[in-house]
């Protein structure tokens, strides 16, 4: 009901002025989805903006991939950690390397909406919001799993959202598509690269520091899901777990 009401996704408000914003790719093994995401992030339709890409310790070809995409993009940075240390640490290393205030961080096999940073752009105009969740949307649909998580996510982790943006707490930012105040990250201490699920952790620090974290629809990232039991089960035991 409240969505028929605002604008669509591909009609974002203009804003007077557009902060500079740094997407950030941790990426691990991505070689085969590292064209397709960076390709995707370097059309978004926002005038102000770069891309650091991670390489945390890749054991395939990641690591080229992401040097020649860099001769292709001109505002990709690529930066190599000497070692696999965990999403958590590439995003630190990342945001401590971003040179703009704004942070939207995304998946390596993450297609970024060409809308979605305007969005952002407009929810980080009031000086409270620390911290933002977009909106994951599943695009591979060729199995019955694929399916039946189209509708749990567009239904269910949606209804749950709003719910919580509602009374003003979010459990949790999603990790696949989330933006961040530098400022905000600071003080509450960045990434803990000692949680299961890091995105809940620091969901909590950042408003128990202070900042309200708010829940933007239009800003839609597509993901890739587990279209297998196993795949499934490891996933939603990683989540119960770091929950």
């Amino acid at each position: 009901y409240r969505e028929r009401r605002l604008p669509p996704p591909d009609q974002p408000p203009p804003l007077a002025h557009y902060p500079g914003i740094s997407i950030i790719v941790p990426c691990y093994n991505e070689e085969e989805n590292a064209h397709e995401t960076f390709a995707a992030a370097a059309a978004v339709d926002y005038p102000n903006f770069e891309i650091i890409a991670v390489n945390d310790g890749s054991r395939d070809n990641t690591a080229a991939e992401l040097e020649r995409l860099a001769t292709l993009i001109p505002n990709l940075r690529v930066v190599h950690l000497a070692k696999n240390q965990g999403k958590a640490m590439a995003m630190n290393a990342g945001a401590l390397l971003a040179k703009n205030e704004i942070i939207v961080c995304i998946d390596g096999d993450a297609l970024l909406d060409p809308h979605a940073l305007r969005w952002i752009a407009v929810m980080f105009q009031s000086p409270q919001v620390g911290a933002l969740t977009g909106n994951p949307r599943i695009r591979n649909r060729t199995s019955i799993l694929g399916r039946l998580q189209v509708g749990e996510f567009s239904a269910i982790i949606g209804l749950i959202k709003r719910a919580q943006a509602t009374y003003g707490r979010l459990f949790t930012v999603s990790g696949v598509i989330c933006a961040f105040r530098k400022r905000a990250l600071h003080e509450a201490g960045w990434w803990n690269t000692r949680t299961l699920t890091d995105d809940i952790d620091v969901t909590w620090r950042v408003q128990m520091a202070g900042w309200r974290v708010v829940y933007e629809p239009n800003a839609i990232v597509w993901i890739l899901m587990p279209e297998t039991l196993r795949g499934l089960w490891k996933q939603r035991l990683r989540w119960a777990e770091g929950g």
